[in-house]
């Protein structure tokens, strides 16, 4: 009320001002008065506006300016009364004229006399306030710490948003570790995208009442942002408790300061909230890290922070609680709207459930009409996406591209390739980066474990491997429908005819596709996602300089494309169907012409005889096959597989519907890997498998048809790994498996079959390391003594039908 009351006189004074202009040109006898009155008034109604302003920071009593504020009203009435009087009597009411001088004098006398005696008492408080802190403060020097100064607030936790849904699980998780009593400092990184409500979280906790009713006073939070400084971290720390505020002279120094300061004040239990920790600075939160009793340390960061533990990562919220938000944040009636659930539903949608995309997009359509938002549902439903309409939820998921570098950057868009809401397989990225970027299996999937901590991109885990083994075969890389939308965009940023990737949806052409009649495409890396609508001959295309061809189906029959012909530098193709049914492929042939290719991946697709497709790829060194029909391909081919892949290196056939191997397989002499997993029909391995000389790795995991592995096995003298996990119809092991001399890994986990052991497996003199579960375990403990360095790994049999969910 006192605000309300002081504000009204800088109101009246404009309303009298008013009146006096209007007055002026009215009464001619009056005007000189009135002219020296509209001085007066104009020359104090800033000046007024100040001191009102100054008064309520000060909390002076709205008495000073009360008797100010009733001469103004009288004013005001008694000049809106004389404008009502008809000039002519003006003249003949002299009394007018000493009045309004009257007025002028006492405005100018309340600041010359009144507003002079206020000014000096404010001087005088300042003056003794200013020596009450010198006071202080020279007791803080001389070593009274405990009578400090009040400066609270640097650090205080802020208000959490008044409405937030989706995060009560997180919440109670993250109270019960805060509330939680151990030994020694507890770091709780909070991790996930831009905009998934990290700090939210962070700041609710604060203002818990059991998390307060723990550290009450003791909570400090500090943003760290992208270059943090710790001498600046520490003097706010030192400036929020009221201690005296040092000038640390390193960073070393600046750490002991602040260590002596938390256990100063850390008799009782302290929280310490550092929020938006960008990568970079992991270090520097380890030198937050001392050993006081009860203080605990709450990171927030896009990126996860492996070293104090496994992380708690924010996902996108569900349908429900992403409707709520973004409902409260449209301000939506929910009662009433004239805004239809399934235009809401489509939006929602679209926000993938980024709480900071649901909030933006709400408040960007609050009070919107009706057309805006039906035009928006439509757009988003049509492959638009929210990040078209909102630049601040843009910028935010960008800021993630500051700290990447430009192989990063490239492999986060990447992803992109591949079909929204599926399952990208690690081992299609490791073939893509390797003819591309030239990594190994290992420096690919770092690049993948480099996107999942900055939580640009999921992984899952569909079957264990041992301890120390790096298998990405059965690794599975999942992305955020906006940071999709994120990378489809920065890939389309460019000109067609500059882009490094172009990706084509040919269930809704592009613009360009119709503009004319032949387009050259000078990408390296080309995606095509088809359905059975799609009918072009595609002879238009161009792509003779592209490297990496992904074609993603979805139908039970697709034809090849013509322009295939003209691929003379592909060098890893990339064929995944996502229908229910199995594709039938046509105009295989054209691989004949794919002279450079170095990588074949086939998912989910039937295979036509091998001797009906004329295709000699010379130059292949890796072939993969995932789901696929090939049991007809490989009986019935008239030429062996040695004649048309000479030069294959690795072989990886899994899930499919295979009773033996092709002919010929033997005969590859330069194979040094060979992978047949989870394909139940086979039944046996060719006798002539010994003749892979430079074979190093044979798997054949979860081949639950397999009776018997050959003699002829133990002439593979160069092979290091044998896995022969889950292969529950395996009755025993070669007598001869001794002459395994280089085998150093063997997996017998799952081999329930196995009833006893060869005794030359005590001549593998290389062997190093052997997987096993508590049933075969049995049988190695006879034997662990005739080898010196033996690591015996016993693991629990695990489930391996989460392949299924593929």
């Amino acid at each position: 009320m006192a605000m309300l009351l002081d504000a009204a006189v800088g109101a009246v004074v404009g309303e009298l001002l008013s009146g006096v202009l209007k007055m002026k040109d009215k009464a001619v006898e009056f005007r000189p008065t009135l002219e020296r009155l509209e001085t007066t008034l104009e020359s104090t109604k800033d000046v007024i506006r100040q001191i009102e302003s100054f008064n309520r920071q000060l909390d002076r009593p709205k008495e000073e300016m009360e008797r100010l504020k009733k001469q103004m009203e009288c004013a005001k009435e008694m000049v809106s009364e004389y404008s009502k009087v008809r000039w002519w009597k003006c003249c003949w009411m002299p009394h007018y004229q000493e009045e309004l001088e009257a007025l002028d004098g006492s405005i100018r006398r309340f600041f010359e006399l009144d507003m002079q005696v206020q000014t000096r008492r404010d001087v005088a408080e300042t003056l003794v306030e200013v020596k009450e802190i010198r006071t202080e403060i020279r007791k803080m020097s001389s070593g009274a710490r405990n009578d400090r100064i009040e400066l609270g607030g640097l650090c205080s936790p802020p208000e959490p948003p008044s409405f937030t849904v989706g995060l009560d699980i997180s919440m109670r998780k993250l109270r019960l570790k805060l509330l939680q009593d151990q030994v020694g400092v507890s770091v709780i990184n909070v991790t996930g995208s831009g905009g998934s409500g990290k700090s939210t979280l962070a700041k609710m906790l604060c203002r818990d009442d059991q998390v307060k009713g723990k550290f009450k006073d003791k909570i400090f939070f500090l943003t760290f942002g992208r270059i943090p400084k710790l001498n600046s971290i520490v003097q706010k720390l030192f400036q929020h408790t009221g201690y005296q505020v040092p000038e640390p002279q390193s960073d070393d120094d600046a750490i002991n300061q602040l260590e002596h300061l938390l256990k100063e004040i850390g008799k009782s239990p302290i929280l310490l909230v550092l929020d938006d920790v960008w990568p970079g600075s992991e270090s520097l939160v380890e030198n937050f890290v001392f050993q006081i009793s009860g203080y605990k340390i709450l990171v927030t960061s896009r990126f996860s922070i492996e070293r104090f533990g496994p992380p708690y990562v924010l996902k996108p919220l569900g349908h429900n609680d992403a409707t709520k938000l973004f409902r409260h944040s449209a301000s939506l009636n929910q009662s009433k709207s004239d805004v239809p659930d399934d235009v809401v539903k489509k939006i929602v949608r679209g926000c993938r459930g980024s709480p900071f995309a649901l909030i933006h997009s709400g408040r960007s359509l609050s009070n919107q009409n009706p057309v805006i938002w039906h035009n928006r549902a439509r757009n988003l439903s049509k492959g638009h996406s929210v990040l078209d309409y909102n630049a601040d939820v843009l910028a935010c998921l960008q800021k993630n591209f500051d700290i990447l570098d430009p192989n990063t950057i490239e492999c986060f868009m990447d992803l992109s390739l591949f079909l929204e809401d599926q399952r990208i397989p690690a081992a299609a990225l490791v073939d893509m980066w390797a003819e591309l970027l030239g990594d190994d299996d290992a420096s690919a999937m770092e690049r993948i474990y480099q996107l999942v901590n900055l939580n640009m991109a999921d992984i899952i885990v569909t079957r264990k491997v041992a301890n120390g083994a790096v298998d990405y075969n059965y690794h599975y890389v999942t992305q955020h429908g906006l940071l999709r939308d994120l990378a489809i965009r920065q890939t389309n940023e460019k000109p067609v005819a500059q882009r490094n990737r172009l990706i084509i949806d040919l269930s809704g052409l592009p613009k360009w596709w119709t503009e004319v009649n032949e387009h050259p495409i000078k990408a390296r890396i080309l995606s095509v996602s088809i359905d059975e609508t799609f009918t072009s001959d595609w002879s238009f295309l161009q792509p003779t300089g592209v490297e990496v061809l992904v074609l993603n189906l979805r139908a039970k029959k697709c034809t090849l494309p013509v322009f295939m012909k003209k691929m003379s530098m592909l060098k890893v193709l990339i064929i995944a169907n996502y229908d229910f049914y199995h594709a039938d492929l046509e105009n295989v042939e054209l691989f004949h012409y794919l002279s450079d290719l170095k990588r074949l991946r086939l998912e989910k697709v039937s295979i036509p005889f091998l001797g009906m497709t004329g295709a000699q790829l010379k130059n292949l060194q890796k072939l993969s096959l995932f789901m696929c029909n090939v049991d007809e391909a490989f009986k019935n081919s008239a030429f062996q597989i040695s004649d048309m892949m000479p030069n294959l290196v690795e072989i990886n056939i899994d899930y499919c519907n295979m009773v033996e191997l092709p002919d010929g397989i033997s005969n590859i002499v330069f194979l040094r890997q060979l992978s047949i997993t989870s394909c139940h029909k086979l039944s046996a391995l060719p006798d002539g498998i010994g003749n892979l000389v430079n074979l190093e790795s044979l798997r054949l995991s979860s081949s639950t048809g397999l009776k018997v592995l050959p003699d002829s096995v133990a002439g593979l003298r160069n092979l290091k790994l044998l896995d022969i996990s889950g292969c529950i119809s395996l009755n025993n092991l070669p007598e001869n498996i001794g002459e395994l001399s280089k085998l150093e890994k063997l997996n017998v986990k799952g081999c329930s079959g196995l009833s006893e052991l060869p005794t030359s497996v005590m001549d593998l003199g290389s062997l190093r390391h052997v997987v096993c579960d508590e049933e075969t375990s049995e049988l190695w403990e006879l034997f662990t003594s005739s080898f010196s360095d033996l690591r015996l790994e016993v693991v629990q049999a695990d489930d391996n039908t989460k392949w299924l969910g593929y």
